[in-house]
């Protein structure tokens, strides 16, 4: 399976008799898989059913599904508001008993605001609505097919910038490994050079040689650059592999960022300590991307 990104858009419309229809689908990272959805009143019986499909297409990633209804002047239907026009009927007697004017008209009251109310869609009978919900949620799947494709083709890229990152940590450790060897001698050479500095001759050369050994312990790097070998080679490892690998890839930046943080500690080299932070760099963006996996 290809590296999957969290993050995609996709749209899908849809339609039964007069009634026209349109989902959007829009996905970004996220820890799990988290379903938000917006639907006019009438269709909350719906979402249930959404998160099957749902479920059934994405491990991860917080997606958003809106569905928009856009109805046809032919599928509206009006009707009389019982309260409303009950209301417009006691405030016409009322004044008319008051002020003595002739009875209000029906058409005039007709025309109050809200005694006509127009639907956005003429009511279905139980069946209709099934059907109604059954053509709603296959425009559903096939937007959510849609951006399911849409995350396959983000992440298709982001699995190069990935491979690029990994190549640049492996880079950096092996020319690390390469500076470190040169360590001991590097701290000796320090060493004696103080000590010509301070105008010190007085040291034997088997003192300074235990010293030099002491500092060459503390500053050895060995281990954390095995680390970071055995982490580059697992990184490129989890992208061969068939299954989601966006968690395992974020614990193993982190693995990284530890690696190169103890690295930099111990570094007693200045050339060592930049290509510790180069690594650091690498690493921190290395995660950034990876949080965007599936």
């Amino acid at each position: 399976m290809a590296l999957i990104s969290m993050t995609g858009y996709a749209d899908a419309h849809g339609g039964r008799e007069m009634l026209r229809w349109r989902w959007e689908a829009r996905s970004v990272n996220a820890r799990g898989l988290d379903l938000r959805m917006r639907t006019p009143p009438g269709f909350e019986s719906i979402e249930p059913a959404a998160r099957v499909l749902a479920n059934e297409r994405f491990r991860r990633g917080s997606i958003q599904a809106t569905l928009a209804i856009e109805p046809q002047d032919s599928t509206r239907g009006i009707r009389v508001d019982p309260v409303a026009l009950a209301a417009a009927v006691k405030i016409a007697k009322e004044i008319q008993l008051e002020s003595g004017l002739a009875p209000a008209r029906v058409d005039g009251l007709l025309a109050l605001k809200g005694v006509i109310v127009q639907d956005e869609t003429l009511p279905l009978d139980a069946d209709g609505r099934v059907q109604r919900a059954a053509a709603v949620l296959e425009t559903l799947a096939a937007a959510f097919d849609s951006l399911a494709r849409a995350r396959a083709t983000e992440g298709a890229k982001l699995e190069q910038v990935l491979k690029g990152l990994i190549s640049d940590i492996a880079r950096l450790t092996a020319d690390a490994s390469r500076l470190s060897a040169t360590q001991p001698e590097a701290i000796k050479a320090r060493m004696l050079k103080q000590l010509e500095d301070l105008q010190v001759t007085s040291v034997p050369d088997e003192r300074v040689s235990q010293e030099v050994a002491l500092l060459a312990v503390r500053a050895d790097v060995r281990e954390e650059l095995d680390r970071l070998e055995a982490h580059v080679t697992e990184a490129r490892s989890l992208l061969q592999s068939k299954e989601p690998i966006g968690r395992k890839l974020d614990f193993l930046a982190q693995e990284f960022n530890r690696e190169a943080n103890t690295l930099c500690s111990k570094s007693s080299d200045i050339q060592l300590t930049r290509i510790g932070l180069s690594l650091k760099a690498s690493i921190d963006q290395l995660r950034e991307q990876a949080q965007n996996v599936e």
